[in-house]
């Protein structure tokens, strides 16, 4: 795959081999501006912004990936065999649906289940299990529990609808299985990861409780986020 690609305007070199992986592209300008020295601009493309700077001295990226698997796939296989991008960490929210959860509790997935018809896309006999790679969720368990910040490690749903018409009826299944929570992106991520053989973790924080209607505050937003967002700018460089 030829640089620039389709989607990133960054030339060879721009980007780091470890990238953080917002969907908002203004939280990834906010994450560059906020938490890495001397962060440039690499690609301005569809407004998905991307930056490279340092954090405590070593290269990151970060880059927004919009939301749904479709956009992380595209984001995701470019950074992969375009760019040569050998550690992808997923920084996002999820609505929480474990009974166990509070809103702010920070997860580390494990695995993740999905909704869409991905694996009849693969041409492969039997279901793929979408994974974290173990390395990365190890290290992200242990810097946690050093820096004393709760991480629950759990497999979560990614879902390709945000609305559905059963509304939460259609999460009630997936509760019973005891996923901890849904999302939308960290199933394709895992498996984009899988099939280029590199490494790839969801970092998640709980931002409401479909079942009783809880959401996050601003003053909440902005506490719990700061802890995901260092949690995994600590695994990036460790």
């Amino acid at each position: 795959m030829k640089v620039p690609t389709v989607h990133n305007s960054a030339k060879e070199g721009e980007i780091a081999q470890t990238i953080l992986l917002p969907g908002d592209p203004l939280r990834a300008k906010f994450i560059a501006e906020n938490y890495l020295d001397n962060p440039v601009n690499y690609s301005p493309v569809r407004g998905m912004l991307g930056y490279t700077g340092t954090y405590k001295g070593q290269r990151v990226s970060v880059q927004g990936s919009g939301m749904g698997a479709p956009s992380m796939a595209i984001y995701a296989h470019e950074l992969i065999h375009g760019y040569g991008v050998k550690r992808l960490i997923r920084v996002g929210s999820a609505g929480g649906l474990h009974p166990s959860l509070k809103v702010g509790d920070l997860i580390g997935a494990s695995a993740a289940s999905y909704d869409s018809n991905f694996n009849q896309q693969l041409n492969i006999r039997g279901t793929v299990t979408p994974a974290a790679s173990f390395n990365l969720l190890k290290k992200a368990h242990q810097i946690a529990g050093t820096k004393g910040i709760p991480l629950k490690v759990g497999v979560v749903l990614s879902s390709d609808l945000f609305y559905t018409p059963e509304g939460t009826k259609a999460l009630e299944g997936w509760q019973d299985l005891g996923i901890l929570a849904v999302e939308m992106e960290a199933a394709t991520l895992y498996l984009e990861a899988q099939m280029g053989n590199v490494e790839a973790l969801a970092l998640l924080t709980v931002s409401d409780l479909p079942f009783t209607g809880e959401k996050m505050s601003a003053q909440e937003r902005e506490q719990t986020l700061s802890e995901m967002i260092e949690l995994a700018l600590e695994v990036a460089i460790s």
